[in-house]
C-alpha cells in the first residue's frame, strides 16, 4: 500500500517524531532503564515524575515495539501530507494529551499502587491515527489467501494487532486511550479539527526539522510542478507534486477506480484526472486531491 512519495516528503513533523523516539529509545536501552518508564497509580498520585511522564510519551520499552511503531509512524506521515504539518501538529498534542488524560483517569479507577498499568511509547499518536485510516483512506486492492480474503490496509491493521499485543495489558490501554482521541479529533470536539497553531510556532519547528531523508531529485530545483488538469479551480491550481508523472501513453483509469474517489467526494472528472496522474493508484490519488483542496 502507497502513502505517497516515498521518504519525508512533506512531513517534516512525522520526520522530527520518528526521530525523537528512536534517539530516545536507544538512549534509555543502552542505559538500561525500561523498567523505569511507563505509568503506574504510584508515578500519578505519589511522586510525581514529570520527566518519567514526557519520556513515556516519546520511548518505546523494546525492539520489537519500536520496529512496528516506527513503521506504523512513517506510514501515517499520509495524514500530514494530507492536512498539512501545522495541522497534524495539532493533531500530534491532541491525540498525545487526551489519551494521557485518559489513561490517567484508567489508572486511577484501577487503584493497583504496585503495578506499571501502562507501557511507555507512542501510543496515543499511533492508535489516534488508525481512526482517519479507516474512514478515510480506501482500500485499492484486495487479495485472497487461501480462504481468508484480505486487503492492502491489511498489513498497517496487522502491525497495529501486534503492537497493541505486544505488552498485553500494558500496552492495550493505552493503545485504546489512543482510538478514544482519535475519535474524539474525528468528531471535532471544541472545533479542534480547525485549530492551528502560530506561524512562529510551526516555523520553528520546519527549521529545526533534520534535511530530508527522500530522494534528493525529490526535493531539487529540478521538480516541475505538476498541474492537476481539470481539478477545481483553486489559486494554487499548480502545486509542487512529487507523484509520478502521467505516462506518455495515459492508460484510461478504472471504473471501481474512479467509482472509490467518487464515494469520498469528488467529481468525476477530477477524480479520472488525478488517477491519471497518479497512474491509477487511487491513495495517491486521493493525496493529489485532497492537497489541490488545502490551496
Amino acid at each position: 500500500m502507497n502513502g505517497g512519495p516515498s521518504g519525508f516528503t512533506n512531513a517534516p513533523v512525522t520526520r522530527l517524531f520518528i526521530v525523537a523516539s528512536a534517539i530516545f529509545t536507544i538512549f534509555f536501552g543502552i542505559q538500561g532503564r525500561f523498567g523505569t518508564l511507563g505509568l503506574s497509580y504510584q508515578d500519578i498520585f505519589g511522586k510525581l515524575r514529570l520527566w518519567k511522564l514526557i519520556m513515556s510519551i516519546f520511548s518505546f520499552s523494546s525492539t520489537p515495539e519500536l520496529m512496528f511503531g516506527l513503521y506504523l509512524l512513517y506510514y501515517f506521515r499520509v495524514f500530514e501530507r494530507q492536512i498539512g504539518s501545522n495541522k497534524y501538529s495539532v493533531f500530534i498534542v491532541f491525540s498525545i494529551l487526551t489519551s494521557l488524560l485518559l489513561e490517567v483517569l484508567a489508572v486511577a479507577l484501577l487503584k493497583d499502587p504496585t503495578a506499571n498499568l501502562v507501557t511507555p511509547g507512542p501510543y496515543g499518536l499511533i492508535f489516534a491515527s488508525f481512526v482517519p485510516f479507516f474512514f478515510d483512506i480506501p482500500v485499492s486492492t484486495r487479495f485472497r489467501v487461501f480462504s481468508f480474503f484480505f486487503s492492502d490496509k491489511s498489513f498497517i491493521y496487522l502491525a497495529g494487532i501486534q503492537l497493541l499485543l505486544s505488552s498485553w495489558k500494558r500496552s492495550i490501554l493505552p493503545g485504546m486511550c489512543g482510538i478514544l482521541a482519535g475519535s474524539l479529533y474525528r468528531l471535532n470536539v471544541f472545533y479542534i479539527r480547525k485549530a492551528k497553531f502560530p506561524e512562529f510556532i510551526s516555523s520553528f519547528f520546519s527549521r529545526i526539522a533534520l534535511p530530508s531523508m527522500g530522494s534528493s531529485h525529490a526535493t531539487s530545483s529540478s521538480t516541475t510542478r505538476h498541474s492537476v488538469g481539470n481539478l477545481p479551480s483553486h489559486p494554487a491550481r499548480q502545486v509542487e507534486r512529487n507523484y509520478p508523472a502521467p505516462m506518455q501513453s495515459a492508460v484510461e483509469p478504472s471504473e471501481d477506480s474512479i467509482t472509490t474517489l467518487l464515494s469520498m467526494g469528488f467529481d468525476r472528472n477530477s477524480a479520472r484526472q488525478a488517477l491519471v496522474q497518479a497512474r491509477n493508484d487511487v491513495n495517491v490519488a486521493t493525496n493529489i486531491l485532497l492537497e489541490a483542496q488545502s490551496h
